[in-house]
């Protein structure tokens, strides 16, 4: 755990530091303690690079900090719920399910921003609920890979769904591609907007990390001892939808998160639940800056969606991972 909080402390204080816009760490570092009581420290910077340090470049790593946080411990819950270890959010179809319903405000409201967080939970809710469903039509043994098979086909048709509606408001598609791909900037209004989420959301996965251990073992075992499994799950569910919903809202489709980091994680502190799913909090926190800060500045002085950085690294992570778990699938 300490590990995992100096590693997000140091990805904090890069992504502060660096970026696209000319500014010298060292004078962020002065910036920085000039804010601090009783200190005053002369950084040098103009009022307009004053601005883009604390308006812009603070909430965004923050934000990628939050969002990052939320996809990871979401995906460990919803392989906790599943005892699945390619359970995903989005490859549950719980990203896809948000980003339909989203799509749908963004297109059919004037004024979504209030809206988009209640949206994308009904619809991560519902694409998490029809792959389990069709999952459950292949049987109960149908393998580790069914799950996920049925989460790329309801993912596959509520992105067809969603393309289909943006036709009917072309003017909005710029917006839609640019949700899409992801972006975790947009200053301080979406920090504050998702923060409620990320803290309801956090607090019940990590409440549940004991009991998720339980289910592990097995539901017959867990009811023996004591713990309601239909309970336990629908909790996880919930909480896991919630984070994932509220991180679609503000920041778009960002995928793979949610299945690298438990899985390092796994490897470096063991598969109990007690462990995995804060120390999933603070690793998604700190890939997803990363993974932003990289986004920043490999194109410099444009950018890259962090979408594609994150499918850079996931992407072949997956079929590692799907390797690894072929011989438990049937």
């Amino acid at each position: 755990m300490v590990a995992a909080l100096v590693v997000l402390a140091i990805s904090l204080v890069l992504g502060l530091l660096d970026g696209a816009a000319e500014i010298s760490p060292w004078q962020v570092v002065l910036q920085a303690l000039d804010w601090l009581p009783f200190v005053h420290a002369d950084s040098g910077l103009a009022p307009i690079e004053q601005g883009l340090l604390w308006e812009l470049r603070l909430p965004r790593v923050l934000m990628a900090a939050i969002v990052g946080g939320l996809l990871a411990i979401a995906g460990a819950g919803y392989q906790g719920v599943f005892r699945n270890p390619l359970a995903d959010p989005y490859l549950l179809g719980a990203a896809a399910g948000a980003g339909l319903t989203t799509t749908l405000v963004i297109v059919l409201l004037p004024a979504p921003t209030v809206s988009i967080p209640i949206a994308a939970f009904v619809g991560a809710l519902g694409g998490v609920f029809l792959a389990y469903l069709l999952g459950n039509t292949a049987g109960r043994d149908g393998g580790t890979a069914t799950l996920v098979l049925a989460g790329v086909a309801v993912t596959s048709f509520l992105t067809a769904i969603q393309t289909f509606i943006q036709q009917f408001k072309v003017e909005e598609l710029q917006r839609i591609y640019s949700w899409i791909l992801g972006d975790v900037g947009g200053g301080w209004d979406r920090f504050w907007l998702v923060l409620p989420y990320a803290v309801v959301s956090s607090v019940v996965l990590l409440l549940h990390g004991r009991m998720l251990d339980v289910l592990s073992v097995g539901d017959d075992e867990a009811t023996a001892l004591g713990v309601r499994a239909s309970r336990v799950r629908l909790a996880v569910l919930l909480a896991a939808s919630l984070a994932t919903a509220a991180a679609v809202a503000v920041s778009g489709l960002i995928g793979f998160v949610g299945i690298v980091v438990p899985h390092v994680v796994r490897r470096l502190a063991g598969g109990s639940y007690r462990s995995v799913l804060p120390l999933s909090l603070i690793g998604g926190g700190a890939f997803l800056v990363l993974a932003d800060l990289l986004a920043r500045t490999v194109i410099a002085p444009a950018e890259l969606p962090i979408g594609v950085v994150t499918m850079f690294v996931g992407a072949p992570f997956f079929v590692v991972v799907l390797r690894m778990t072929k011989g438990t699938a049937t």
